[in-house]
């Protein structure tokens, strides 16, 4: 009788395997497969460990051999080849997905697994097998904007030159305002993160005031300059930028990068920035957000501050949002741009393609 192989496991092996034989969620022929294991390291013999899990004993040392060869990979997949072909997936499969791509239910926006299911007479499993392979998720979707700005192209190059390639003896800031920034107060207080379970918050919550925040982020060091203000008018914005060309070297030209907020272009904003000629203005497309690097700030101050704290009012609101700035600002990080020019209108003109042929259809 030929004697098992002995089955020796390093900690990291061990615990991967003891995580797998304990799941609930992973296939069972993957648990059944990290049992064996796990037996045979423990010196069981393959009679004891076929008995034991009421499986064939060539079963137990086909694993056993695998594991002993190739490892943990050995066990996690099937050699390619292996396993009873799917003959009625491969029938169904461009049905499924011609169906999902190209209709909609009468009484929904999209699909799902158990709705297409129904309505071909085949089991849900198979429409899940079907939709995982190319990635179909018609629960799912983003939003976008294309712009419309007939002056596309000259402000992009513009805005993303001086992101590339800014000029010398002067700072590029990218300006904007967050506004109407809720002072949310949740009705019961949340429970603590812990092990096996995320922290809580109420769904419900109370309104406190609102402030807005107006920020400048300079491209080059990552620093960025602040005010909040309880509103976000031309008054506010030109308050602002006074504020900005106090916190800067007065030797420097600054160009400052915006939208096409109304706000910008008020006349009494364009006489003060006539009578301060090293302000320039730099105001990307419409619809072009993205290009506007304060945007991608503003998540990260909504996300790691602002979306999940309790505010009992506006003044507490704007110490949270101040002090966030303020560590910012002792490490500063520039967010660095690396699209390139010539990468950003191919795929311009592919989204305008693609929705034109939409419209169209």
């Amino acid at each position: 009788m030929r004697r098992a192989i002995p089955i020796i496991l390093t900690d990291d092996e061990r615990s991967e395997l003891t995580t797998l034989a304990r799941s609930r969620t992973t296939a069972a022929r993957r648990v059944m497969r990290a049992q064996i294991v796990l037996l045979a390291a423990d010196g069981a013999e393959n009679q004891t460990i076929a008995a034991e899990l009421g499986v064939a004993i060539g079963t137990v040392r086909t694993w056993r051999n695998r594991f002993a060869t190739e490892r943990l990979p050995g066990i996690q997949h099937e050699k390619p080849g292996r396993g009873r072909k799917g003959s009625k997936r491969r029938h169904w499969a461009r049905t499924i997905v011609d169906v999902t791509l190209h209709t909609t239910p009468a009484n929904a926006t999209h699909g799902s697994q158990r709705m297409l299911a129904d309505h071909l007479g085949i089991d849900k499993s198979m429409v899940e097998r079907v939709w995982k392979q190319p990635k179909l998720q018609p629960h799912r979707v983003k939003t976008f904007k294309r712009s419309r700005d007939k002056q596309f192209v000259e402000k992009r190059i513009d805005v993303v030159g001086l992101y590339l390639r800014p000029p010398e003896h002067a700072l590029v800031l990218c300006a904007d305002e967050k506004s109407q920034i809720q002072a949310l107060d949740r009705t019961q207080p949340g429970l603590p993160l812990k092990k096996g379970r995320c922290g809580t918050m109420t769904h419900d919550y109370k309104r406190n005031g609102t402030t807005t925040l107006f920020a400048a982020l300079e491209v080059a060091s990552g620093r960025v300059i602040s005010d909040c203000q309880p509103r976000h008018r031309h008054q506010e914005w030109l308050k602002f930028l006074k504020l900005v060309d106090a916190r800067t070297p007065p030797e420097l030209d600054l160009h400052l990068i915006v939208d096409n907020y109304s706000t910008h272009k008020h006349p009494r904003v364009r006489r003060w920035l006539a009578k301060h000629p090293r302000f320039h203005m730099h105001f990307i497309p419409t619809s072009s957000s993205w290009l506007n690097r304060v945007e991608r700030w503003f998540r990260e101050i909504t996300t790691k501050r602002i979306r999940r704290g309790s505010f009992p009012s506006v003044p507490h609101l704007e110490k949270a949002i101040n002090d966030f700035i303020a560590a910012h600002n002792q490490d500063p990080r520039p967010l660095v741009w690396t699209a390139d020019l010539k990468d950003i209108l191919p795929k311009i003109v592919r989204a305008h393609a693609a929705l034109d042929t939409v419209k169209n259809q």
